[in-house]
């Protein structure tokens, strides 16, 4: 499925009164059919689970679910019960695509379902995950021509519209705050922290060779250039690359920095130093030991590869790595967040590499989310004029708060590692840097 916006085209704002543009949102405008029986237990089973929550859930009609707590309102309870019967979580976002439940505070309400993620369907149902859970099609294995595909249905939509939402540096991952609460004003400042700190761990400096898998919008490689480092930067968004290279030359250091349109497993000759911010997210796990394999292969020995990942719990990556979610069909197609147990397993079994730090910071990014989903409601009336509809920013605002909500329940963290090539370190160790750095941020 393609992804389903016009770039760069100007709309006619409507009203949310309105209906969706079923050209644009084929699945979001008219719910999907299910049969009598297959629609009674899908309501059976998400009212019991409702019922369970710490949510005031008030349904059209006068009923009310929950044990109280942040407010749900389904606006059209037949609606929202047959999508989730039909497609699950899937069907779950795209009602709220279609405006069939809202919430007054969107990510008080997502935070409490996330808490519960591996509780809210019932244990038999659980273990017949496999017979009524969406499959990830094949279309969206990461396999070098799928993974250009599926990167450029997410960073390849416009180069304005993530200029919107982010700051100046046009980080698009966690920053690392000194303190709380954060601010906008803070978040440049901030998303440096971040880029600085992985420097530092790779000993990034004058004459360093630094490989950076994932360029983003090209800060990393500015500040590490600034360094005196020579970098050579891969990604598979051209849009990204033309911004970035632009970027690069206004800085006036387009001579130490190499950017490339290139998959990662294409990369070429030995580096000290390798960095990746929040891509292997975007490498899928049938491919994780050809990802660490290349960081070990590009490294020289002695290097250093510092390494930012969204992780989730091991045994929820477990139960869902296989299941094709609202995120997977409209945010990141073939995604797929590691656990820690995971990224350890695979280094210490495809790599010579070796695990000398691991810093989390999860709350960070509940901070850095929080701002950016502020930032981006804000500015609605530029993401219309950019070309996006009503449908999209709904859409991308359930994204953000969804991300976020994922963070403050604990059920994601983002983690900052540092392996080494050569011999191994007396022992890793294990950090919280939310605490480190001054702060819970709650």
């Amino acid at each position: 499925m393609n992804f389903p916006v016009t770039r760069r085209h100007s709309v006619e704002r409507r009203s949310a009164a309105q209906a969706v543009d079923a050209t644009r949102w084929p699945h979001v405008a008219t719910p999907p059919h299910a049969s009598r029986a297959r629609a009674a237990v899908a309501e059976a089973v998400v009212r019991g689970a409702l019922a369970r929550l710490p949510l005031r859930v008030h349904l059209a009609g006068g009923s009310q679910l929950g044990l109280g707590g942040p407010l749900l309102n389904i606006h059209d309870p037949d609606a929202f019960y047959r999508r989730i019967g039909v497609s699950g979580l899937v069907g779950f976002g795209e009602s709220y695509m279609a405006r069939e439940w809202d919430a007054p505070d969107l990510v008080a309400a997502l935070t409490v379902l996330a808490g519960h993620a591996a509780d809210l369907i019932p244990g038999p149902l659980q273990r017949l995950r496999n017979v009524w859970a969406l499959r990830q099609p094949a279309s969206q294995r990461n396999t070098p021509a799928g993974a250009r595909d599926n990167i450029s249905r997410h960073y390849d939509l416009s180069n304005d519209l993530f200029a919107l939402f982010l700051d100046e540096s046009l980080s698009y991952s966690s920053a690392i705050f000194r303190g709380f609460p954060a601010t906008w004003q803070r978040l440049e400042t901030a998303q440096h922290n971040k880029i600085d700190r992985l420097l530092d761990l790779t000993e990034v400096g004058p004459g360093t060779r630094l490989l950076e898998i994932g360029t983003g919008w090209g800060e990393l490689a500015i500040r590490a250039a600034a360094r005196g480092a020579r970098v050579t930067t891969l990604t598979l968004s051209a849009e990204q690359r033309d911004l970035a290279r632009a970027r690069v030359e206004a800085a006036g250091i387009a001579d130490r920095v190499s950017i490339e349109l290139c998959d990662y497993r294409e990369a070429t000759g030995t580096f000290d130093a390798v960095v990746s911010v929040e891509m292997i997210e975007a490498v899928g796990e049938e491919f994780w030991p050809v990802y660490f394999q290349t960081l070990d292969a590009r490294l020289a020995p002695g290097g250093r590869v510092a390494l930012q990942a969204i992780t989730m719990p091991h045994d929820r990556m477990l139960a869902t790595r296989d299941t094709y979610t609202w995120i997977h069909k409209y945010i990141f197609p073939g995604g797929l967040l590691p656990s820690v147990e995971a990224i350890d397993s695979t280094v210490q079994d495809h790599t010579g590499l070796h695990t000398v730090r691991r810093d989390g910071f999860g709350i960070h990014y509940a901070e850095t989310l929080r701002l950016w989903r502020e930032r981006f409601t804000e500015r609605a009336d530029e993401v219309d004029a950019l070309g996006f509809d009503e449908t999209f920013r709904r859409m991308w605002t359930f994204y953000l708060a969804y991300s976020e909500a994922g963070f403050r329940s604990g059920y994601l963290d983002v983690q900052q590692y540092l392996f080494t090539k050569g011999a191994s370190s007396a022992g890793s160790t294990t950090r919280d840097a939310g605490r480190q750095l001054g702060g819970s941020g709650r």
